[in-house]
């Protein structure tokens, strides 16, 4: 089920990929560019800045498998107990619910430091917990940081990539290694589908509220979600 539920992160690459299209085309070529610099001996202000970046956000990957993968194990058992993931599911509403009450944050791309970033992952590993959102999460503590809105989001869905592909690796070969797929591959490929398409309009969704500083309504669905939880967990429902 943990591998399952991991495809339909797999299948949110493709919106992230789609809806931040121009940032990650801009992203990639400014890097290349970079590369290519170190290599002739020229060095630009931008090329400094985009390998800062690249950097950067691998750092913040690492401190998010640093923190997250000794506790695999203890997340994982959290999946099982409904009354702990209300709580989580109502922790992530109280905390887009600060986000939307924030002064206008100052820091842009050129002021992203070390400290930012593991701020950031570290954020996005107790996120690995069921019912703490990683894209809450993470936009939410960036912006905590002092973070702009806009960059707080691109930031938050670079590393995402690079942190759900690890964390499906991982998880592939957990399963493999103790008797393989229990799923056929044509339900596989609909999880997938479904959750790239149903992705896209989610996360324009999310932009959307994240620049108009409304975050406060993700925060209502998850404290009704959380009570719902809650009060089916206490009845023995779940």
């Amino acid at each position: 089920m943990i591998l399952f539920d991991l495809i339909f992160h797999v299948g949110t690459l493709g919106s992230i990929a789609w809806v931040f299209r121009e940032s990650l085309s801009t992203f990639i070529g400014k890097i290349l560019s970079g590369l290519y610099e170190l290599r002739t001996g020229e060095d630009t202000p931008m090329g400094q800045l985009y390998r800062k970046l690249t950097f950067l956000g691998l750092l913040s990957v690492f401190i998010t498998g640093a923190i997250g993968f000794p506790l695999k194990a203890m997340f994982e058992q959290v999946f099982a107990n409904p009354l702990i993931i209300s709580g989580t599911l109502a922790t992530t509403g109280v905390i887009l619910w600060f986000t939307d009450h924030l002064t206008p944050r100052k820091i842009g791309l050129r002021q992203i430091g070390i400290g930012m970033a593991i701020i950031i992952g570290a954020a996005q590993a107790f996120a690995l917990m069921p019912g703490l959102s990683r894209s809450g999460m993470t936009i939410a503590f960036a912006l905590f940081a002092g973070m702009q809105r806009k960059w707080a989001a691109e930031y938050s869905f670079f590393i995402a990539t690079h942190t759900i592909l690890g964390a499906s690796l991982l998880k592939t070969i957990e399963v493999f290694s103790i008797g393989g797929l229990t799923l056929s591959m044509p339900v596989l490929i609909t999880v997938f589908t479904v959750s790239a398409i149903a992705g896209i309009f989610a996360l324009k969704i999310v932009i959307h509220l994240l620049y108009k500083a409304q975050f406060r309504v993700f925060s209502y669905y998850l404290w009704l979600l959380a009570a719902g939880v809650a009060y089916t967990s206490i009845k023995g429902i779940l």
